[in-house]
């Protein structure tokens, strides 16, 4: 049996199949598009799906998708007319997309995979429920799904046991914690709905300055982590803006112009909202374990995507064990409306054992064989050196030592936001320059912006203060305290930005400046030639840790294809480029011809 399941028309539109219960195939519409945050039907995630199966759209059972339209529908017509005739401009520009396109969601999937079956629709936050649950290896656990809006839910909590879920509560629009977060992103100058993680990256160069003025005007927060937000200080419910002139003078200023310089307003603003967010879901986790006494709690929404929070529910030891959905966003909504369909609505058995999830590592994407890499390489009369794998883990440990900057393209693409060692741009944790270099010569982004360390799954203790994996970058820890440099006290008294470049560790390109780190546990049985790798170059160097980005540009999504990769590697200054089999000298390399200059484009201040 194959149930496909689509979320599409907000952002991160996605596909997923799954065959007899197991996910086989996902990938988000923007990775083959090129678009960022694509919210398009996902035509091509779709037919990649369908293709690694092997079936034909004729050979679906059930396609689910992630929401139920008319009820999202109900929900803004009841806005609008709430705040009417204020929101008139949003109005006019929303509605026709809706009456035109979004409310025949059902004739839009049959037709756009010529499917005569049957089509079902899970509300929004089940569909998060499920992506947090059923793709868990707990048996039975709590669930906590928290995001800006699906419907009318904006948080809800409730427990999994088997192959059942069941929502206990949940908090309603327009009162939500994701769109306060959205709010301050607005704020301090970012885009809303993908520049939330810059506002966390941020957040440890600011001071909690304006938390108690988020308590007191911004939001109403219970002890059980319930709330409610002061509209009088919002736009989001009927404009075309997240924050108002209320909000502005509250904070003393218009929004920062985005790209224009950050301010230690903005950093102070950034770590404010980070507390009160951490605050929040720390009342809510000891909330769910307090009604439901479950052992485990699994995460899913956009908002599960900030691993500082999920990283201090962890510390707090309030569960034995938690959970973050990989694709925790709206592209996991896809993932969870399929795995909806299997267990919850054809009561299908599920076996988990508590310790292994349903997930592979999220390498549910496409991958691309030597002779496929090869014929692009030909093709395109690119040079290139051929080495079995011994060798190809070799040279990588020694090039990673020479401090080489390297694009890493193996084996299947990863689901979700993350770049977990299938589409990687990687580089020694041990260089004090690397994390400068990767941000202004690679990625062409903010200089504070931290990276996240690989790890080798079985050492992840002798490097960070955890005692467990974290395979999917979810979750934030200190490093060691034994491999901390202290700061002078001259160093201390520094403000923001300046205290970017201070060696923290001796693993400085992956210490953010408040010693914690992004960590990603690499495990032999779901990407063994990148655990290998590191593997090698711990052997001969000493280093269990390497520094892992996504490998795209500001502005691009993560490459895909072999020319993604091929693209974006001369587009910047990374030395090599591995691709399966292959490794690609950037000095043997004729220059691309560009209509436009890439480096002008993506210039910073």
């Amino acid at each position: 049996m194959y149930i496909l399941g689509i979320s599409a028309y907000y952002h991160d539109s996605a596909a997923c199949l799954i065959k007899d219960g197991e996910i086989i195939a996902a990938a988000q519409e923007e990775r083959f598009t090129r678009k960022k945050h694509d919210h398009n039907f996902p035509k091509e995630a779709v037919n990649f799906c369908l293709n690694f199966a092997g079936i034909k759209s004729s050979q679906i059972d059930y396609v689910a998708f992630y929401d139920k339209p008319f009820l999202k529908f109900e929900r803004l017509l009841e806005t609008y007319l709430t705040y009417a005739p204020v929101g008139i401009s949003s109005f006019i520009k929303a509605i026709p997309l809706w009456i035109n396109q979004k409310l025949w969601m059902k004739e839009i999937i049959k037709k756009e995979l010529n499917y005569e079956g049957i089509v079902l629709f899970p509300e929004h936050h089940e569909s998060h429920a499920a992506s947090a649950f059923f793709a868990s290896p707990y048996k039975e656990a709590a669930f906590l799904t928290i995001d800006g809006v699906g419907e009318w839910t904006t948080t809800s909590f409730g427990t999994g046991v088997d192959n059942k879920i069941n929502i206990l509560a949940d908090i309603k629009y327009p009162h939500s914690i994701g769109l306060l977060y959205s709010a301050f992103t607005y704020y301090t100058g970012f885009k809303v709905n993908s520049g939330e993680y810059k506002v966390m990256g941020l957040a440890p160069y600011g001071e909690p300055k304006y938390v108690d003025l988020i308590m007191n005007e911004l939001i109403d927060l219970k002890d059980d982590g319930s709330f409610k937000m002061n509209m009088k200080y919002f736009n989001y419910n009927a404009g075309l803006t997240m924050t108002n002139n209320n909000f502005h003078k509250l904070f003393g200023g218009e929004p920062r112009k985005p790209e224009s310089k950050l301010t230690q307003r903005e950093m102070d603003l950034a770590r404010s909202v980070q507390d009160v967010t951490e605050e929040v879901m720390l009342r809510m986790a000891k909330h769910i374990k307090k009604e439901t006494g479950m052992k485990y709690l699994s995460l899913a929404g956009g908002v599960a995507l900030n691993c500082v929070a999920n990283g201090k529910i962890l510390r707090e030891n309030i569960f034995d064990d938690i959970w973050i959905q990989p694709a925790a966003g709206d592209a996991g909504g896809a993932l969870g409306a399929a795995l909806y369909v299997w267990y919850q609505y054809l009561d299908n058995e599920r076996t988990a054992d508590n310790k292994n999830d349903f997930q592979k590592g999220s390498y549910l994407g496409p991958e691309f064989n030597n002779t496929e890499i090869e014929d692009y390489l030909k093709q395109n009369k690119i040079e290139y050196k051929k080495v079995d794998d011994e060798e190809l883990v070799n040279i990588t440990a020694d090039l990673l030592a020479e401090e080489k900057v390297l694009g890493w393209f193996q084996g299947r693409m990863e689901f979700g936001p993350r770049a977990l060692g299938a589409r990687s741009i990687i580089g020694d944790a041990r260089s004090s320059k690397m994390q400068s270099v990767m941000n202004l010569k690679i990625k062409f982004r903010e200089s504070f912006r931290p990276f996240a360390p690989s790890i080798l799954e079985e050492k992840i203790s002798e490097y960070f203060e955890i005692d467990r994996p974290s395979p999917y970058m979810l979750l934030v820890a200190d490093v060691k305290k034994e491999r901390q440099k202290l700061m002078t006290e001259e160093q201390k008294k520094l403000f923001g930005i300046d205290k970017l470049n201070i060696l923290r560790s001796d693993i400085p390109a992956i210490t953010h400046i408040d010693y914690s780190a992004r960590i990603q546990s690499v495990s032999k049985e779901t990407n063994p030639l990148y655990h290998k790798m590191i593997s090698k170059f711990d052997e001969k160097y000493g280093s269990a840790v390497i520094v892992n980005t996504s490998f795209n540009v500001r502005g691009e999504p993560i490459v895909c294809e072999p020319e993604h990769a091929y693209r974006c590697f001369m587009r910047t200054d990374m030395d090599y480029l591995i691709m399966g089999n292959y490794i690609i000298d950037k000095t043997k390399q004729t220059p691309l011809k560009e209509d436009i200059d890439w480096r002008k484009e993506f210039e910073l201040d």
